[in-house]
């Protein structure tokens, strides 16, 4: 699955554009590496987004195509 569709359908970042922007200004990355919004994620991987000075890192758990809100957390788990 596309990375801006992964965090739009995980709701780690609630629209698809506004997850392909924060791609394209290189504050997303999959395993340590800078990422665009097109590259395919799998599970097991780890993103880490700067939301301002604050990082979060997530390890991918569940890749979905549709998700209810109250699953999409099982789609991921934060790593400290």
């Amino acid at each position: 699955m596309r990375l801006d569709k992964y965090l739009k359908v995980s709701r780690i970042i609630k629209r698809r554009t506004v997850a392909k922007d924060a791609c394209d200004k290189g504050i997303v990355t999959i395993n340590g590496k800078v990422a665009k919004s097109s590259s395919e994620v799998k599970i097991g991987d780890v993103l880490e987004i700067t939301f301002g000075e604050k990082k979060m890192k997530f390890k991918i758990s569940e890749i979905k195509e549709h998700v209810l809100k109250a699953d999409a957390k099982e789609m991921y788990e934060i790593v400290e």
